[in-house]
């Protein structure tokens, strides 16, 4: 018989442990997929549909690439990462079963909480980083409609003002009180964020243009254009940018691939959402920064800031107002989900998907994000080392599922702590997965360190795939050689 928490309808399994099992964590019944391919669509334009999205792809167009090449650059990157997003998606939409519970099959069921506090800790970061951005724009409605209010953004405690605590503490309880009211309620939110931010995106690029004139536009912003093998090297670097700016949930899609109805639904999904998705608004995001080249003088790549320029008090908060909902967007599918998975699954028995919801929002706070972001160098640091350890993560996971396990896993055995259980491995913990975990991620993290040092070759963001192809190959191998050991 199925059971319900947390908006999540799941299946019961016979014999789970407590400390491994909640019916948050449980495989997702049939009655509960509930994802068709709408609303895979629908989560990835969240993902994709926030001031940080619009700045990144607008920021290719500086490389000093021409258009073409730019576009050709994004179209390889984004079907990459749909083919490796399907890869990691794939066993979660079979099973039903989330990521830190997947991270079992390769960790063992006591060595994925490590895999799930890594990958937890970056969406707690990033989930009071994004809060904190959303608050500024609260702030910016506050003091437009409210001067006076200025005299509230002096002074403060712990680095923010009275003012600034006020809407970053507004946009904290708006977006717990959302998250906490469980999973349907979150996707019929994100079905409707990501068009609510394409048609502000349009109507923008349409005033642009109205503005500029069409014959004003050029795909071209960053100068000068490379030519010969630097071009395609920096080509290169576009692509495996946008594989890095995806590698979050490159991790963690099974969280929400569990809800999808069918694997050619999830496909689908994740074309629309992903090279589709991801191209159109790439296009209305260069047309828009171009554009305020004639209308204002310079490139804006901030559209809150090109809102703001625009003067009208209704421009200003139907701006506003939008960039706020997407920031919440890409806050619930980026950085909300996955860690309130992965600390239920530290302690299963006491905590729920809501409370572990609940946890992350309150550890976002502690976080200090304000401060966090002042530091161009805290920032650099955390992304280069936590990512060095995602992309190693994913190798391992998706060659342990495709090459040594052969699609092949004891659903209820990932809910026991028995020693005859498949994935109980030594005491809960896998050596292959944990050294090859961690070969692979001191390789990355040292290529990233000695290259920000210059020291060596700077690999830049493609530390992630030196990270999963070590990691794969890897754990692939030390696989084989224990088959082999065994056989004999």
């Amino acid at each position: 018989m199925a059971s319900q928490t947390s908006g999540i309808v799941t299946r019961p399994v016979p014999g789970a442990d407590p400390k491994l099992y909640n019916s948050d964590l449980a495989p997702t019944a049939p009655e509960g997929r509930t994802w068709g391919t709408f609303s895979i669509f629908a989560m990835w334009m969240s993902d994709v549909h926030s001031v940080g999205g619009y700045t990144f792809a607008a920021s290719l167009f500086f490389l000093g690439l021409t258009g073409w090449q730019v576009l050709a650059a994004m179209l390889v990157g984004i079907l990459a990462v749909y083919y490796l997003m399907n890869l990691i998606g794939l066993p979660s939409q079979r099973h039903g079963i989330p990521f830190p519970v997947m991270a079992r099959v390769s960790f063992g069921v006591m060595g994925a909480n490590l895999a799930a506090v890594i990958r937890g800790v970056v969406g707690i970061v990033w989930y009071g980083v994004q809060t904190y951005f959303a608050s500024k724009a609260v702030q910016v409605l506050v003091l437009t409609f409210h001067p006076g209010a200025e005299s509230l953004t002096h002074g403060g405690f712990v680095g923010l003002s009275p003012l600034g605590w006020g809407s970053f503490l507004f946009m904290w309880f708006f977006q717990l009180a959302i998250f906490q009211s469980g999973m349907e309620t979150i996707r019929r939110f994100i079905d409707f964020c990501g068009l609510a931010v394409y048609l502000v995106m349009f109507l923008l690029a349409a005033w642009i243009l109205w503005q500029a004139g069409p014959a004003s536009l050029s795909l071209q912003l960053g100068g000068q254009p490379l030519s010969g093998l630097e071009s395609l090297g920096m080509m290169a670097n576009a692509a495996m940018l946008i594989v890095a700016y995806f590698s979050a949930l490159l991790l963690n899609f099974g969280d929400f691939s569990r809800f999808s109805r069918s694997e050619a639904e999830m496909r689908r999904g994740n074309f629309l959402g992903l090279p589709v998705n991801f191209f159109v608004f790439s296009l209305v995001t260069v047309i828009v920064t171009a554009g305020t080249v004639s209308v204002f003088g310079e490139a804006i790549m901030d559209p809150v800031q090109i809102v703001e320029r625009i003067g009208n008090p209704v421009v200003v908060v139907l701006g506003s107002v939008t960039f706020i909902v997407a920031t919440m967007g890409i806050n619930i599918v980026a950085n909300f989900i996955s860690p309130a998975y992965d600390i239920a699954n530290l302690w299963p028995e006491k905590i729920s998907f809501r409370v572990g919801g609940l946890i992350t929002s309150i550890l976002s706070v502690l976080v200090c994000p304000w401060i966090f972001v002042s530091s161009p160098q805290a920032i650099t640091v955390f992304v280069g080392l936590f990512g060095a350890v995602l992309g190693p993560m994913y190798g391992i996971m998706v060659a342990d599922y495709y090459l040594v396990r052969r699609e092949q896993v004891a659903v209820d055995d990932l809910y026991t702590l028995s020693p005859a259980g498949a994935f109980h491995f030594e005491g809960g913990w896998s050596r292959r997965a944990l050294f090859a975990l961690g070969a692979s991620g001191l390789l990355s993290i040292s290529l990233a360190l000695l290259g920000a040092f210059g020291l060596i070759l700077n690999v830049g963001d493609w530390g992630w795939l030196i990270g999963a192809a070590a990691g794969a190959g890897l754990y692939w191998s030390l696989s084989t050689r224990r088959a082999a050991a065994v056989a004999s």
